[in-house]
C-alpha cells in the first residue's frame, strides 16, 4: 500500500467514524468519547444510552474488501480490551452494561451502509 493509498484509507477511516457516529446519536446514543487514547490503544467512539455504554470500533470497508468482524483480529480485540478497562477505570461510576459494538461501514460509490455487530466479542 503506497503513501496516497494509505492517507485515502486514512480520510475513509475517519469519515465513516463521523458517519457512525451520527447514526449512533439518531439512534439516541450519547458519544462519550471519540479517538479515545489509554492503556493498550485507541477506541474509536464510545457510546452510552440508559446506563449502557458500547466501545465501537469502526471499520471502513472499500467496495472490493469483503471482510467484516475478521478484521478486527485477535490482538486488536485484545488492545481494545485493555483500552476499554482503562477507560472504565477513569470513570466516576461504572455503566450497568458495556460491551463491544462492531461497526463495519461499506464506503462504495452508493449510499454507504453499515453492518452493526454488538457484542463483537468476549471481554467486554
Amino acid at each position: 500500500m503506497g503513501i496516497g493509498d494509505r492517507r485515502a484509507a486514512l480520510r475513509r477511516g475517519a469519515q465513516a467514524e463521523a458517519w457512525v457516529a451520527d447514526r449512533l446519536e439518531a439512534a439516541g446514543w450519547t458519544v462519550l468519547d471519540r479517538n479515545w487514547r489509554g492503556r493498550g490503544g485507541e477506541i474509536d467512539l464510545v457510546v452510552a444510552r440508559d446506563g449502557v455504554v458500547r466501545f465501537v470500533e469502526v471499520k471502513a470497508r472499500a467496495p472490493e474488501d469483503p471482510t467484516g468482524l475478521e478484521a478486527v483480529s485477535r490482538s486488536k480485540q485484545a488492545k481494545l480490551i485493555r483500552a476499554a478497562e482503562a477507560w472504565l477505570l477513569e470513570q466516576p461510576t461504572a455503566p450497568e452494561e458495556a460491551c463491544f459494538l462492531v461497526a463495519v461501514v461499506d464506503c462504495g460509490a452508493q449510499a454507504w451502509t453499515v453492518e452493526w455487530i454488538d457484542n463483537a466479542f468476549d471481554g467486554g
